[in-house]
């Protein structure tokens, strides 16, 4: 999924919850990994998977930097971004939380995209 280019990134719409798993089921891919208290410690102190955490957050920032369609007032990705926020704060913590939700809110706001006030809620409660 790393290496999917970005035209893959848009259209397949069932690897974000494969990349960012959270503890709740996703009402989009009911098959998706619903983590367990335990597999999240699990998954908090593991090098590996912190590394391989921190390269999904990267390729997912090159991705909302590279493409610009998800600037709009509606939007599937904003739902994505949401995931990615969640469960970076579950599995790496607030600050790598936090800098990614400032990451795409400066995008926002550098563009002057009109971004709907739910979705940026949404990323503000995240």
């Amino acid at each position: 999924m790393l290496a999917f280019n970005n035209a893959a990134l848009e259209q397949n719409h069932d690897y974000i919850q494969w990349l960012f798993p959270l503890t709740e089921p996703s009402g989009a891919v009911p098959d998706a990994p619903v983590l367990t208290t335990e597999e999240v410690a699990a998954i908090a102190h593991s090098s590996i998977a912190q590394i391989v955490l921190a390269g999904a957050t990267d390729r997912m920032a090159s991705f909302y930097r590279d493409t610009d369609r998800w600037l709009r007032a509606e939007d599937h990705n904003h739902l994505r971004i949401t995931r990615i926020i969640r469960s970076l704060r579950l599995l790496r913590g607030d600050a790598a939380a936090e800098g990614f939700k400032a990451w795409i809110m400066a995008r926002v706001e550098a563009t002057g995209a009109p971004v709907n006030s739910r979705s940026r809620g949404y990323w503000a409660t995240a």
